[in-house]
């Protein structure tokens, strides 16, 4: 399973919130890069980066963070955060991204989702499916759509998506542990219909034992925010979970 720590910016500097409530910032670093250096210091490959200020203004703005910590670590990023034109997306591949991820725009815009799906493939392109009592949330989590989780997932699963990170709203930067049955029942309900997401979870979690429990369920990565920032996970545990996954000979 990928351990992918998260960077959210405001302002470009590193936050978290809590359940996607900007009230709640809490600035960890005004150097988004320093943390992204010390990530990969401790053999970490990818990141989660989230453009807080785009979310809310429902465009690209902090593409300059972005562009530094890829021109300056080796990290793979996918990017997030207001995503809603041809023109947000060219500028973030462009400042680095690896992937960008589609959260808002996949419930009020499908073609224009779908079109990138077509256009770029769905290596490059991961669904955002955030959720609140397994309703999908958009606007940076400020509503509510009347579109049921594992409906969407499993829609757009027929459709090509193979990446999706789901987030529970109600366990985001809680430190309260994940939604271990919420991912078990997307996989065996996406299983069923012949598909195999790659589902990342991300929200909640709190402690270093949670990272095999999310192994063992089939999840391919996990997102990891405010567990490292406020020192619940360190970063010497993420090194050897790492150190420790299986590796695979070539051809396997």
């Amino acid at each position: 399973m990928r351990i992918i720590p998260a960077i959210d910016i405001i302002d470009g500097k590193c936050v978290r919130l809590s359940k996607g409530d900007y009230n709640t910032k809490k600035i960890y670093n005004e150097n988004p890069l320093e943390v992204a250096k010390e990530f990969e210091a401790h053999g970490i490959q990818y990141l989660h980066l989230v453009d807080l200020d785009g979310a809310k203004s429902k465009h690209i703005v902090n593409h300059k963070v972005l562009e530094e910590i890829a021109s300056k670590t080796g990290l793979q990023i996918d990017f997030g955060g207001g995503l809603k034109s041809n023109e947000d997306l060219r500028i973030a591949f462009e400042s680095g991204a690896k992937q960008i991820t589609g959260g808002s725009i996949a419930v009020s815009e499908p073609q224009t989702f779908l079109s990138w799906l077509e256009q770029f493939g769905p290596d490059k392109i991961i669904l955002g499916a955030d959720a609140n009592n397994e309703k999908v949330a958009i606007s940076g989590w400020q509503e509510e759509s009347k579109k049921e989780l594992i409906p969407f997932i499993q829609d757009y699963g027929s459709k090509g998506v193979q990446y999706v990170i789901c987030t529970d709203i109600s366990k985001d930067g809680m430190l309260e542990g994940p939604s271990f049955d919420l991912y078990k029942k997307i996989l065996d309900e996406t299983g069923k219909e012949g598909l195999s997401i790659k589902l990342i979870a991300s929200g909640g979690i709190s402690t270093f034992d949670e990272l095999p429990k999310l192994a063992e369920i089939g999840c391919e990565g996990t997102i990891i925010g405010k567990a490292i920032y406020e020192g619940r996970i360190s970063l010497k545990q993420l090194e050897s979970y790492i150190l420790q996954a299986p590796r695979h000979p070539k051809g396997e």
